[in-house]
């Protein structure tokens, strides 16, 4: 699939001049993921995993540990008012409870608001992003009587760039994209492609709380971490696009992609938090050990008969370099995500 976006955003990136701690960091990563396979699992420390969560990290356990490479953890708790005292010891311990150890210190995304922070400088002095003034209010409204928007309309991207605050707010910032297709590796779902003006629209990078957004942290983190693939629920795909930007505008090459299914109930319902669906509490609550979880999470994707019990381990043991990659590809859906979803990832 061509990259009629990638020519424009790689000269955009020559604009660019980022400090050298930063650019050094970069050059680490691409060393670090040349080096071999990296993947990364990445939790918000906003309560317990639910079985999706735990399901997706066996997965991406499974895939590192069969191509012989390293697993990572990045703790992702930039949004504070939302993280929950107590989240992240449980995520550890229930991640080590199931036999998935990871490679490395964990990497917590609010050890690392100063990075983000000289990215985003870099972004806004290259002219790359501009001021936004919209309100979560204000494009509901506008969107309410033709039903929601699936991206930002750019109401703000022709002011004039004013930085400071206006009737007491700071405004978002937002990077504006070219017109053009973006595309990214994707291993197991539907072809990576976005079209940057109708399907991603210009995303937030820094909210007007100040809070700096997820897709930028997440971007500098891939690369900075030297992550060779990136493996999470397919609940993420769209967020692809708007992350995929921004490593090109960096002039950076993404990683390869791979969103695992999401699971769902006997009614096709997704299974998450939201629904109160079951984590490890549960499982115990059952009575279910480890090997007995191992095996039902591994059974769910059909890596082996229901009701088996082995450790992960174990299970790895049993399974063939193909035989994960084969039996995501079996599984993937097809179809695309809502625009309402698309238009949460940009609201500022």
């Amino acid at each position: 699939m061509e990259d009629s976006w990638g020519d424009s955003a790689e000269s955009r990136a020559t604009l660019l001049h980022l400090p050298a701690h930063v650019t050094t960091l970069l050059e680490a990563g691409v060393e670090s993921r040349a080096r071999g396979y990296r993947g990364r699992f990445a939790p918000s420390p906003t309560g317990a995993l639910h079985r999706g969560n735990l399901r997706t990290a066996l997965v991406g356990w499974l895939e590192a540990r069969l191509r012989g490479g390293e697993w990572l953890l990045r703790i992702d708790d930039l949004d504070t008012p939302r993280n929950r005292s107590g989240a992240e010891e449980a995520v550890l311990a229930d991640l080590l409870w199931l036999g998935l150890a990871w490679d490395g210190p964990p990497v917590r995304q609010s050890h690392r608001r100063g990075l983000y922070a000289t990215v985003l400088s870099a972004l806004r002095r290259g002219g790359v992003l501009y001021p936004c003034r919209c309100s979560r209010r204000m494009l509901a409204d506008i969107s309410a009587p033709h039903g929601p928007l699936s991206v930002y309309p750019g109401f703000c991207r022709h002011q004039p760039h004013r930085w400071g605050r206006q009737q007491g707010r700071l405004p978002s910032w937002r990077l504006g994209l070219p017109a053009g297709r973006i595309v990214w590796q994707e291993r197991f779902s539907r072809p990576g492609g976005l079209d940057g003006p109708s399907e991603v629209g210009d995303t937030v990078l820094r909210r007007a709380d100040g809070v700096i957004a997820y897709h930028l942290a997440t971007a500098v983190d891939e690369l900075a971490m030297g992550i060779s693939d990136v493996l999470r629920g397919e609940d993420l795909w769209s967020s692809t696009g708007p992350q995929v930007a921004v490593m090109k505008v960096l002039g950076s090459t993404p990683p390869a992609y791979g969103h695992v299914p999401l699971w769902c109930d006997e009614a096709g319902q997704r299974l998450g938090k939201r629904e109160g669906s079951e984590g490890l509490e549960g499982y115990r609550a059952r009575g279910l050990d480890a090997p007995a979880v191992v095996g039902e999470l591994a059974a769910s994707l059909g890596l082996v008969p229901p009701g088996s019990r082995l450790s992960a381990r174990e299970l790895m043991q049993t399974l063939g370099p193909g035989d994960l990659k084969r039996c995501l590809r079996r599984r993937a859906p097809a179809g695309g995500e809502s625009a309402l979803n698309r238009l949460r990832s940009q609201l500022p």
